[in-house]
């Protein structure tokens, strides 16, 4: 009899702490007991709704990742003047980047054809202020613009 006494407290002792009641009657146990169970199922239905959406998050980031192409710039000293030729991914204000990119250089813009349908596609001539400038600086600095770029359309 004493070992089925012990035996009832002990298993009541572990429905207390399970529960985390003070209750000490036996159906206030199962019921914090079984209110405890329902919100951890709460809990556990609010963490899978947020991974679900995280997976989704990471899904669309790949797919965009997956299906931007490295920029391709080439610039050419043509007498005193670049020729610059640049094709990339479409961006929202790509053609704004590489302008500003130019203008912080000292490079006016003499001729430009810019096509923006599927792919965004720049031919330009530009003239230095600075005559000392080389082609690899003007590829440079456009590419640091249309890196920006991405990076400020992946944080929006």
């Amino acid at each position: 009899m004493r070992k089925s006494v012990a035996l009832r407290r002990r298993k009541i002792h572990i429905l207390k702490t399970l529960a985390n009641s003070k209750s000490v009657r036996k159906s206030s146990l199962i019921s914090d007991y079984l209110a405890n169970i329902c919100k951890l199922k709460l809990k556990l239905e609010a963490i899978r709704r947020e991974y679900s959406s995280l997976i989704a998050v990471k899904k669309r980031c790949l797919l965009l990742l997956k299906n931007m192409r490295e920029p391709e710039v080439k610039v050419q000293k043509v007498g005193d003047k670049f020729e610059l030729k640049v094709n990339c991914e479409r961006r929202e204000d790509g053609l704004v980047s590489i302008l500003e990119a130019l203008d912080e250089m000292g490079l006016d813009v003499l001729q430009a054809r810019v096509s923006c349908d599927r792919v965004f596609s720049m031919e330009a001539f530009v003239v230095a202020q600075d005559q000392a400038l080389e082609a690899s600086d003007v590829a440079q600095a456009i590419l640091r613009a249309m890196e920006k770029q991405v990076g400020e359309d992946l944080v929006t």
